[in-house]
C-alpha cells in the first residue's frame, strides 16, 4: 500500500516501509486476544497509571513528536505541539474519569419482584482502528485512550503517509507499560481490513477518514454482525450574523478555516453571512487570507502549511476547477504561494448555487466558500443544505440569540462565537452523511462495551 514519509514541503522521499504480510496480520491478532485476556482483568487504577505515564511522556518527547508529525504530513509546528499535548490531555481524561464513567448503574425497577436489576459495562475485545492523516497523534489517542480505558486492547490501521507517527505511538505505549498486544501498529493492505473484521475475535471497527472508505468498512462489518462507529466528513458551516461582531468574527473564520491547512474535517468550510453584512465581511476575510504566511511548517513565523501530499493539492486544484466550470467565481487570494512542496493558492470561491456540484462538497484545503443570505432565517436553510452535519458556528454579538441559532442547525456539534473546537472534554461525532456513533467523554467510553444487565431475582416460582 505504500507506506512511506514524503515531506510534504519539499516532497522529498524520506523513508519507505513494507506492508505487512497476512501471516504478520494474523499474529497481531493472536497477540491482541492473548493481550486482551488478562487487560480486561487490570484494574481501572493499574490501566490509569500506564496512560499517565504516557501522558508524561508524550510532553517529556513533545518536540520529537511534533517534528514528527510537521515532517510526515506538513502541520506547522506550533499545531503539531498543540496535538501532542491534545494527545496527553486526552489520555488523562481517562486516568480520572473511566472508572466512574464505567460504574455499574443500579435500575429503577417498577415491581419489586423484578429483584435488584444492575446494568454493568464490560469490555468487549479486540478493536480495528482505521484512522487518518491529518491529526497522526489525536487521532490515535481520541479513540485508543476510552478503549484501553475500558479493557479493551487494539490494532491500528494508519493511513499509509504517517508511518512513523503510527510506529512511535505504538513504541509510546510500550515505554509507558502497556503490555505488548494490547496496541498494536499495522501496515495492513485493504483486504486486511475485511480479514481483521471477520476474525471472531475481533469485535468492533473504528474508522476517521473518508465517506467511500467508510461506506466500504461499514459494509464489511455488517456483513460480519460487528460493531461499527464512522466519524466522516464535514462541511461546517460558519454563520455571521447581522449583528456579529465583525472584527473578531473575521479573525475566526480566517483561522477557522486555515488551521492545519484547512485539513479538518470541522473546519469552518461555508461561510454563510447575512446579507446586511456581507460585503464588509467579504472584504475584511480576504485581508485576513491575504496576511498568511506561506513556508516552512518549522518556521514559526510561517501560518500557512502545505497540504499532505502533492496528490492531496492536486485534488483541492481540479476540485476548484470543476466548481468554477459550473459556474463559480473563484478569487485567488494573497502572496504567491511557493512552487515547492503542497501547497494551494488560498481561495475564495463565490457564486456557488445549488445547482453546483460543488456546493454540497468538502474541499480539504485552504478554499473557502462563501455565501449571501437574504436573513437570518435564510442562514439556517443553507446551512442544512448539505450532506453531512458534524460541527458549525453562528457569531452573533447576543448569546441568547445565538443559542435559539444553534438549535435550529442539524449538526452534532455546535458552537457560538467560536468555530467548531477539538477538546479532551467535549464530545466528538455527527450526522447524516458525517456519520455515526461518538468518541470521547462517556460516550465514546461506552461505544465498544458490554451493557450487561445483572438482575438478582429472590422469589419463588410460579410452578
Amino acid at each position: 500500500m505504500a507506506y512511506q514519509t514524503v515531506n510534504p514541503y519539499t516532497n522529498e522521499l524520506i523513508k519507505t516501509f513494507s506492508d505487512a504480510s497476512d501471516a504478520d496480520v494474523s499474529q497481531a491478532i493472536d497477540a491482541a486476544h492473548a493481550a486482551f485476556l488478562g487487560w480486561r482483568e487490570t484494574s481501572f487504577k493499574d490501566r490509569g497509571v500506564i496512560l499517565q505515564r504516557a501522558a508524561k511522556l508524550l510532553r517529556e518527547r513533545s518536540q520529537q513528536y511534533a517534528r514528527l508529525l510537521t515532517l510526515e504530513m506538513g502541520k506547522l509546528i506550533g499545531e503539531a505541539e498543540g496535538e501532542v499535548e491534545l494527545s496527553a490531555q486526552i489520555l488523562e481524561y481517562y486516568v480520572k474519569y473511566a472508572e466512574k464513567l464505567l460504574e455499574p448503574e443500579k435500575l429503577p425497577v417498577a415491581d419489586p419482584a423484578e429483584g435488584e436489576a444492575v446494568l454493568v459495562h464490560e469490555p468487549l475485545g479486540v478493536l480495528l482502528a482505521i484512522e487518518p492523516w491529518n491529526f497522526p497523534f489525536y487521532q490515535i489517542a481520541r479513540i485508543l485512550a476510552p478503549q484501553l480505558s475500558a479493557g479493551n486492547t487494539m490494532l491500528l490501521k494508519h493511513a499509509s503517509n504517517v508511518p512513523q507517527s503510527a510506529a512511535a505511538f505504538e513504541q509510546l505505549m510500550l515505554d509507558a507499560g502497556l503490555p505488548a498486544g494490547a496496541f498494536q501498529n499495522l501496515y495492513a493492505n485493504r483486504h486486511h481490513i475485511e480479514m481483521i473484521i471477520n476474525d471472531p475475535r475481533v469485535q468492533g471497527v473504528a474508522l476517521t477518514g473518508s465517506e467511500g472508505a467508510g461506506s466500504v468498512v461499514a459494509g464489511q462489518a455488517g456483513k460480519a454482525l460487528k460493531k461499527a462507529t464512522l466519524e466522516l466528513g464535514g462541511a461546517d458551516a460558519f454563520i455571521v450574523l447581522d449583528d456579529a461582531e465583525m472584527e473578531k468574527t473575521v479573525k475566526w473564520a480566517v483561522f477557522g478555516r486555515h488551521w492545519n491547512g484547512g485539513q479538518v474535517c470541522v473546519s469552518s468550510k461555508r461561510m454563510i453571512v447575512v446579507d446586511e453584512v456581507y460585503d464588509e465581511f467579504l472584504r475584511l476575510y480576504s485581508e485576513g487570507v491575504a496576511a498568511l504566511r506561506t513556508g516552512d511548517p518549522l518556521d514559526r513565523s510561517t501560518t500557512l502549511a502545505p497540504l499532505s501530499s502533492q496528490t492531496a493539492a492536486d485534488e483541492v486544484r481540479e476540485k476548484i476547477r470543476q466548481a468554477v466550470a459550473h459556474g463559480a467565481t473563484a478569487t485567488e487570494v494573497g502572496p504567491k504561494v511557493p512552487e515547492q512542496g503542497a501547497f494551494v493558492q488560498p481561495t475564495i470561491l463565490t457564486n456557488v448555487t445549488p445547482d453546483n456540484p460543488a456546493y454540497h462538497w468538502e474541499f480539504f484545503g485552504p478554499v473557502s466558500m462563501i455565501f449571501r443570505a437574504a436573513d437570518e432565517d435564510h442562514a439556517v436553510r443553507i446551512a442544512n443544505d448539505s450532506p453531512f452535519g458534524l460541527g458549525g458556528s453562528v457569531f452573533t454579538a447576543d448569546p441568547v440569540r445565538g443559542k435559539k441559532v444553534a438549535h435550529r442547525i442539524s449538526t452534532g456539534m455546535i458552537f457560538v462565537n467560536h468555530p467548531t473546537m477539538v477538546k479532551a472534554d467535549l464530545p466528538f461525532g455527527g450526522v447524516r452523511r458525517s456519520g455515526f456513533g461518538r468518541e470521547l467523554l462517556g460516550l465514546g467510553l461506552k461505544e465498544f462495551v458490554n451493557h450487561k444487565l445483572v438482575n438478582v431475582v429472590d422469589i419463588d416460582a410460579p410452578f
